[in-house]
């Protein structure tokens, strides 16, 4: 189909745009969003999709309204991956979806048409079966001479090797799609294997730099700063600059300042190490720092967007050390209000690199003198007492910006973190445990939260139709009303008419007896779910102001600045602030890209800790935890395990020793009683019923915790 023609069947509604889903468990099936967002377009069978792949943005003809029929609509079909559950025959019973629609372009490939899988020797055959392990992907006939030099004559070695297969070519007329095996990864199950091949399959370029980028750097170590550079910026050297972040953390973006001015009010400043002074706009080091956009933070490894030269060092407000940054400075006063404002390029000196749990202990023990033995090493020039002191001013500060936020109607959606403590040789998981969100987290957030906010304003009124902005649209009605149905299944009075009334029911409505707490995790899952997805966008391609709204923070404008050694769209809003201008079509495009890499990063984040949970699980067994059920289908239901903030969803038919599988719906709320067999033939079958908000537990080996990722996917 011709551009054009594409171009005027979007305007005349024949034709409709949208995102590729497919149903991870039913390949078979996929999904493109409708444009008002009121239901999802059914596309059934491979041929359907046009060879297009999970993520693709494709172009979709549709019949009229008129000719449209039911298929089915279940409202706890959204909490596993997007519309991948089945529903029973009673659930088909609203959502009107068009028939028969078809993909006829693939408007852009966000896919790799890259995976990982396993090889099948087929006999009298130049070629082998490549099967990748996401059932998304086709499978893929790939020529023998890539294949190891033995397959052919001892296939049976490399049952339990996952491979790289790119695919070349897939015709139209073929469900196979063609394609070349890029690398052998090593054994299915392994942490490194498993990795590289999620890393491969999402586009994540863990290369190393090539000397070309490299030589973008400064050569001539140690790097000092230049004395006219010195001069050009405003010198925060001997103010109490400090930095607070998690103990392990290498690449430091941030620092903070705060004293108390002799009029009572507080001179409070946010320091960002400035990236965009090192990443030469143009360079070949901006272009790759472009392309990659994001670091990924794998549980066991960084994937970093910079040089680790940059990264670690020379961009890395580390401690008793010059550092070039960007800063805005405010006059607060004790309530959090802004009386002034200053922003510009600076020089400060940290005086020292504090974790989240020191600035936690100073904020636990106020009156408490800390020696300088119970603290990392600290600059001569500020006493311990000052930088305590420092820290409590800007805690009973966050604290007051943070009531006024959430009073405002902001929503706080914050979900367990799993954590891993590793063995320093093999970095195989020795423990997990849940990451506690304290107090002095709170603290750091409240002032990035500022700053960027400030930072939006500051380029929005400077460059109206060149910021580069974050915006969070409100949940899609239909998402609202499906979240409505879970909540009245699971017996919760939830205010959904706006952000404050959801956060106040977050943190009200939910009881107070001893699975309160987790009924409050699981319905943040579920309202997670619900959210759309917040993006970058160019203020020049959109023209509605009120569209720049961030629905979960409840302002009108926001960016990210704070983050410029991890986040290329903080590198640009540096240059914007710097008044370094780029043209429109860049930029819209730039933050499209940052959108898309800044997905895929999460994706693979949450694949590397699931993968990390299931070796652990495997090795370190065995696990038995309580799990509260979230939602239940015909044929699968999802829990949240308790005591690790880690969600499933369980397919029964992979559940071992199960007998039956009893689905019902008892008014509103879907129940499923599942009938074991007994090892003993001479005793009767044990039932289990589920239902959203039961609490049972959860054994790794019967409900297959100890499974990869991927093979839960």
């Amino acid at each position: 189909m011709r551009t054009e023609d594409v171009s005027a069947g979007l305007e005349r509604g024949e034709l409709i745009k949208g995102v590729l889903r497919i149903n991870p468990k039913k390949y078979k099936e996929a999904f493109v969003p409708s444009p008002d967002g009121s239901a999802d377009i059914f596309l059934d069978g491979i041929a359907a999709r046009n060879r297009a792949l999970n993520g693709d943005v494709v172009v979709v003809k549709v019949l009229p309204p008129e000719q449209w029929k039911v298929l089915y609509q279940n409202p706890a079909k959204w909490m596993g991956e997007e519309v991948e559950g089945t529903t029973s025959e009673s659930d088909k019973d609203a959502g009107s979806l068009p028939s028969f629609p078809a993909v006829v372009i693939i408007f852009e490939q966000k896919h790799s048409r890259a995976a990982s899988g396993f090889l099948k020797f087929l006999p009298n055959k130049n070629f082998a079966m490549f099967s990748p392990v996401d059932h998304r992907i086709p499978r893929v006939n790939v020529p023998l001479v890539d294949c190891p030099a033995d397959f052919v004559s001892r296939p049976g070695d490399y049952e339990n090797v996952l491979f790289i297969c790119r695919i070349t070519h897939w015709p139209a007329d073929n469900n196979f799609a063609e394609g070349r095996l890029a690398k052998t990864l090593g054994q299915a199950g392994e942490i490194e294997p498993e990795t590289e091949g999620i890393m491969t399959e999402y586009d994540v370029d863990f290369s190393e730099f090539s000397e070309e980028v490299l030589n973008c750097l400064p050569q001539d170590l140690p790097w000092s700063i230049p004395a006219h550079e010195l001069s050009r910026r405003r010198d925060l050297r001997k103010e109490c600059v400090f930095t607070i972040d998690p103990a392990t953390a290498r690449d430091l973006d941030d620092a903070l300042s705060c004293k108390q001015l002799s009029d009572g009010n507080f001179e409070v400043g946010v320091h960002i190490a400035d990236v965009s002074y090192f990443v030469e706009e143009g360079s070949v080091l901006d272009q790759i720092a472009g392309k990659r956009a994001t670091s990924v933070y794998l549980v066991q490894k960084v994937i970093p967007m910079l040089p680790r030269l940059l990264c670690e060092e020379l961009c890395s407000l580390n401690p008793l050390t010059d550092r070039l940054t960007f800063s805005v400075i405010w006059k607060l006063s004790p309530e959090g209000k802004i009386l002034s404002e200053w922003f510009g390029r600076t020089v400060i000196c940290s005086c020292i690199k504090m974790s989240y749990d020191h600035a936690q202990s100073m904020i636990e023990a106020p009156d408490k003198h800390f020696s300088a033995e119970e603290l990392p090493p600290c600059s001569t020039n500020h006493r311990i007492h000052e930088i305590k002191e420092a820290i409590l001013n800007l805690h009973n500060i966050a604290k007051q910006l943070r009531a006024q936020r959430f009073e405002s109607g902001a929503l706080q959606l914050n979900q367990l973190k799993l954590s891993f403590s590793l063995d320093k040789e093999s970095s195989m998981p020795q423990g997990c445990y849940v990451y506690q969100y304290q107090d002095s987290n709170k603290l750091v957030e409240e002032f990035m939260l500022l700053a960027n906010m400030a930072a939006a304003h500051q380029i929005y009124r400077t460059y109206p139709e060149l910021a580069i902005l974050r915006r969070h649209p409100p949940p899609q009605s239909k998402m609202v009303d499906d979240l409505q149905e879970f909540c009245d299944q699971m017996g919760l009075d939830i205010d959904l008419n706006s952000s404050r009334g959801l956060h106040r029911s977050l943190n009200e409505n939910l009881g107070n007896d001893e699975y309160a707490a987790a009924r409050r995790e699981v319905l943040t899952h579920m309202c997670s779910r619900a959210m759309q997805m917040a993006s970058y966008f160019c203020t020049g391609a959109l023209k509605d102001e009120n569209s720049f709204h961030h629905y979960a923070l409840n302002v009108p404008l926001y960016t990210h600045f704070t983050s410029p050694i991890r986040r290329y769209v903080d590198v640009i809003v540096h240059r914007l602030l710097a008044a370094s201008l780029s043209e429109l079509l860049y930029l819209h495009k730039l933050a499209s890209h940052c959108n898309d890499r800044k997905t895929a990063s999460k994706r693979v984040q949450e694949l590397s800790s699931e993968l990390f949970f299931a070796v652990f699980v495997k090795e370190c067994g065995p696990l038995d935890s309580e799990a509260m059920v979230m939602g239940v289908l015909d044929q699968s239901f999802d829990v949240l395990v308790l005591r690790y903030g880690v969600q499933k969803r369980i397919y029964c038919n992979s559940l071992e020793g199960l007998k039956a599988v009893h689905f019902r719906k008892v008014g509103k709320r879907p129940e499923m009683t599942l009938v074991w067999e007994q090892a003993d033939p001479s005793k009767e079958s044990t039932q289990q019923v589920y239902y959203p908000n039961s609490v049972f537990v959860i054994n790794q080996h019967r409900f297959g915790l100890n499974k990869c990722a991927q093979e839960i996917e």
